[in-house]
């Protein structure tokens, strides 16, 4: 089951939030310190945002999974046009539920929550390192859109 995520939920979200980042601190430990993206306090408030929901996958009461998307939308920009795009900021599944599909069922469902409030597209950022994450994305129906690049200094 796919939901809105609740207060009850963040001590598991918190747990999902620092496997994400160990994953990104392994690839590239020069950006990523150890942590979480967010507090708790940050987490309740983001909880209460419509605009910004965060969806989460349950099964039997616990948490596999979640979702954090914003409404990103540009207005009076001068060369980029005024469309409404749900983008998703983070994504995780736990490392136990891998392979259970959770993550695709996530996917989906933001997919429709999109559709159904008339957003134009869904967008995310995906780093370089988390190939595994790219695939995942392409598999389920994202294409590049733009590349971020770097160079060491």
């Amino acid at each position: 089951m796919i939901r809105k995520a609740l207060k009850e939920d963040i001590p598991t979200i918190l747990d999902l939030l620092l496997q994400v980042n160990l994953v990104h601190h392994e690839g590239r430990p020069d950006i990523f310190n150890i942590g979480t993206k967010y507090t708790k306090e940050q987490l309740e408030e983001l909880i209460k945002n419509d605009l910004n929901p965060i969806f989460v996958a349950e099964e039997e009461g616990k948490v596999l999974g979640y979702a954090f998307c914003q409404t990103q939308q540009h207005i009076g920009d001068n060369i980029l046009t005024d469309i409404k795009s749900l983008y998703v900021d983070d994504l995780c599944v736990d490392e136990k539920a891998r392979g259970k599909h959770v993550g695709t069922k996530l996917i989906d469902y933001v997919k429709s929550f999109a559709k159904d409030n008339r957003y134009y597209n869904v967008t995310l950022n995906v780093w370089a390192c988390n190939e595994s994450a790219m695939k995942f994305y392409e598999r389920n129906g994202f294409e590049c859109l733009k590349l971020g690049m770097e160079m060491k200094l």
